[in-house]
């Protein structure tokens, strides 16, 4: 599915003609793009000079578009970036924005059932997608907390809705992002324990998700990337300042969300995007080279890979 964000509007010049970038969403629209509606809405794009498409990811998803050139810009996240950024399979992307400042996930559980740290999931069943990374996240906590992962039972599982999945008792643990999932089960009523990641290992905080670009397009158009990012970065700015404004945009864009989730989404995420840093965007190379370290130390990457690759910080505005 294709959504097409706006007409070309020369704005620098009679003469000046609008360039066009295609961007890639990682998912159907939802509270971590805000910033790219909002950006479309209140003609941040247009003021560059930029004519910007949205489009739905293919099945081999946003990287594989962005890779091919079919589109300059998309959605990804450091982990599953982690196979392509080093190697014989290296993809052309370079991740250049950070759109949540902090990895906000975590793994939520019925309230009570001794699951608010992580030894609890011993004997439990937890909800896998068999991902190596994920396995392998889900042992370092655990065990950094005292517990035997092998008594977690691994039921492999793709969870749609957390709340039912839950209340049926079909899994007892899940792995959420806390600023969709987890709001959604505060405003159902469903009584909860969590507990995030990196606050069991500051590894796990690493960068979920990120604005990847095509390389080509990085090394031929720096400017133009800039230019994107720069109403990008006012777009999520609004979004921060006037969440609930921001989240009305994005259900226009979107009407098939839920506009008092999308709300009390947007109300957590608006002091997620930047939390506590200056600049929108900024990916911190310590964070980012810790949790590949991680990667390469645990041999859960087939190349290892260096330091400072996959990222850069030098398209952001200032």
């Amino acid at each position: 599915m294709t959504v097409s964000m706006m007409s070309a509007v020369p704005v620098y010049a009679e003469e000046a003609e609008t360039e066009k970038i295609t961007f890639v969403l990682d998912w159907t629209p939802n509270t971590n793009h805000t910033g790219l509606y909002v950006a479309e809405s209140q003609g941040f794009f247009e003021e560059q000079g930029l004519e910007v498409e949205i489009v739905q990811p293919p099945e081999d998803g946003a990287d594989a578009l962005v890779a091919s050139g079919k589109a300059q810009f998309g959605v990804s996240f450091q982990d599953t970036m982690a196979p392509g950024v080093a190697g014989e399979n290296v993809l052309p992307t370079t991740a250049v924005a950070a759109l949540i400042q902090h990895n906000t996930s975590g793994i939520v559980s019925r309230k009570g059932e001794g699951m608010d740290t992580p030894r609890g999931m011993e004997g439990k069943k937890y909800a896998t997608w068999d991902s190596p990374v994920e396995k392998a996240m889900i042992q370092n906590v655990v065990e950094e907390d005292g517990g035997d992962y092998s008594k977690v039972e691994m039921i492999p599982s793709t969870v749609t809705d957390e709340v039912s999945a839950l209340q049926s008792k079909s899994v007892d643990a899940i792995w959420i992002f806390y600023g969709w999932a987890g709001v959604k089960m505060e405003l159902e009523g469903l009584e909860t324990d969590y507990f995030a990641f990196k606050d069991i290992n500051p590894v796990f905080d690493y960068y979920t998700p990120v604005v990847i670009a095509n390389n080509d397009f990085l090394a031929s158009e720096p400017e133009t990337a800039k230019k994107f990012l720069t109403a990008l970065r006012d777009g999520y700015e609004y979004a921060i300042e006037n969440p609930e404004e921001a989240a009305e945009i994005l259900c226009e864009a979107a009407p098939e969300l839920d506009q008092e989730l999308t709300v009390a989404s947007q109300n957590y995420l608006s002091e997620q995007y930047k939390a506590e840093v200056e600049q929108w965007g900024y990916i911190d190379p310590e964070r980012w080279n810790g949790f590949y370290q991680w990667l390469n130390e645990n041999e859960l990457v087939e190349d290892e890979i260096p330091e400072n690759t996959g990222f850069s910080n030098d398209y952001l505005p200032e």
